[in-house]
């Protein structure tokens, strides 16, 4: 699945062409993605103008002028592409168990089509999903805290409410691995597997460490899980300035690939040198409930 780095880069592509346009009609050529598509989605989209684009952990948020936002998710293999000009509607039918690339641009795979009028000009924005695993969701902007999937969304990594303090009021007494409790929305929203690896490799901590040991007796975060709350942070920054880690299905809007994954410390290196200076030891990989853990067995305590 795309991570928040991903998401966030997708956003800030799509920002320029979107706000401030006005949907001259959202096309659907079909009924659903993972679920069906709200009731009337197409109907209450078009003729509406896009007043920003905005991200709430993993999920790319539309937010129109007639107060009601889309909610969009990428799944496995979701991507948007951004092409100028109309174009005629057509009819695109699928192929059963046909299956081509997630990064083709085949049409019989473009399944949301936003037909756009704006400061840039006409344009169309594709939404093209060969699996099918996204999906699109359209609720009342001041009522977003209450959607079924972003209710109980803990902090964003890169706001002012991820803190110190905050995280050591969620993991003490918690026997629960560390990556684990990272990986929990509720408590951080937006982390995934890759950039939790790559946060706890920047701040020495051990994945399979109880999350409590973060804490000191008394409730107050120790200087470790001050570390990690800062490693957090520069992982996400320095991901999205990269452009997100296009391992396998994440693309950018403009067709091209992120680049942080050319700068993993330990995602994926299983049996690699660890680049902490001086310490010498070799990237593991473990299985951690069903997924794969990367870390240095020899500075990661």
């Amino acid at each position: 699945m795309p991570e928040l780095p991903e998401v966030e880069t997708v956003k800030r592509g799509l920002a320029p062409t979107m706000e401030g346009a006005r949907i001259v009609k959202l096309e659907l050529r079909r009924g659903d993605l993972r679920f069906p598509f709200p009731e009337a989605f197409g109907e209450k989209a078009s003729g509406r103008t896009i007043v920003s684009l905005g991200r709430r952990a993993k999920y790319l948020l539309i937010d129109l002028d007639s107060g009601a936002t889309i909610i969009a998710h990428l799944g496995m293999s979701g991507s948007f592409r951004i092409e100028a000009g109309p174009i005629a509607e057509t009819s695109v039918s699928e192929t059963p168990g046909e299956f081509h690339h997630p990064r083709s641009k085949d049409e019989k795979h473009d399944h949301v089509i936003f037909h756009l009028e704006g400061p840039s000009g006409v344009s169309r924005v594709i939404y093209n999903d060969p699996r099918r695993f996204g999906f699109m969701d359209m609720a009342d902007r001041t009522a977003l805290d209450i959607n079924p999937f972003l209710y109980g969304l803990g902090p964003e990594p890169t706001g002012n409410a991820l803190s110190a303090a905050y995280l050591a009021e969620r993991f003490k007494g918690k026997a629960q691995p560390l990556k684990s409790a990272l990986l929990d929305q509720k408590n951080i929203a937006g982390l995934g597997n890759i950039y939790v690896c790559e946060a706890l490799w920047r701040s020495h901590l051990k994945p399979t460490r109880p999350a409590s040991t973060l804490v000191t007796p008394t409730g107050k975060p120790t200087k470790q899980l001050d570390l990690l709350v800062s490693s957090i942070r520069d992982v996400i920054a320095d991901a999205i300035l990269a452009g997100g880690s296009s391992l396998r299905d994440h693309i950018q809007t403009d067709g091209s690939l992120g680049y942080f994954q050319h700068s993993f410390s330990v995602y994926d290196r299983e049996g690699q040198p660890c680049r902490t200076p001086d310490c010498g030891g070799t990237i593991a990989r473990i299985v951690q409930a069903g997924r794969s853990t990367f870390y240095c067995p020899t500075c990661q305590k």
